[in-house]
C-alpha cells in the first residue's frame, strides 16, 4: 500500500488552485495565434520520401487583452508553483520520502481506488 501524507489543506488548496489555473491557461492559449508577435506565414520544400509540406498561415500576433491574459496566466502559475513547492510541510518529510511525497500531494484530489 503506498505511504500516505498528512498534507495540510492549504497545500492542497494551492495544489488544486495550481492544477485548475494549468488547465484554463492551456486551454485558453489554444485559439492564440501561433506566435505572440506578428510573423509571416511559411511553407517548407517537400521532405525526402513524404508528401508531407509543413506550413504556417501568417500569424497577426497576440492583441494587448491577450498578451495580458498570458501574462496574468503565467504570473499566476509561478505564485503558485512557488506555493506548493516552499510550503513549510515539505521541511516536515524525510528526505527519502519527498518525491513520493510530492507525486502524491499532485494526485490528492483524486477519488480514492476501490
Amino acid at each position: 500500500m503506498p505511504k500516505t501524507f498528512p498534507f495540510p489543506q492549504d497545500l492542497r488548496d494551492a495544489q488544486i488552485a495550481l492544477h485548475e489555473t494549468r488547465a484554463a491557461c492551456e486551454e485558453y492559449a489554444r485559439n492564440l495565434p501561433w506566435s505572440a508577435e506578428p510573423m509571416p506565414g511559411w511553407e517548407s520544400d517537400k521532405q525526402l520520401h513524404s508528401t508531407y509540406i509543413s506550413s504556417k498561415p501568417a500569424s497577426p500576433g497576440y492583441t494587448e487583452d491577450q498578451a495580458a491574459e498570458v501574462t496574468r496566466f503565467r504570473a499566476r502559475l509561478l505564485e503558485l508553483s512557488t506555493t506548493v513547492s516552499t510550503h513549510p510541510f515539505w521541511e516536515t518529510v524525510e528526505a527519502g520520502d519527498r518525491v513520493a511525497a510530492r507525486m502524491a500531494l499532485k494526485h490528492a484530489h483524486e477519488p480514492a481506488e476501490a
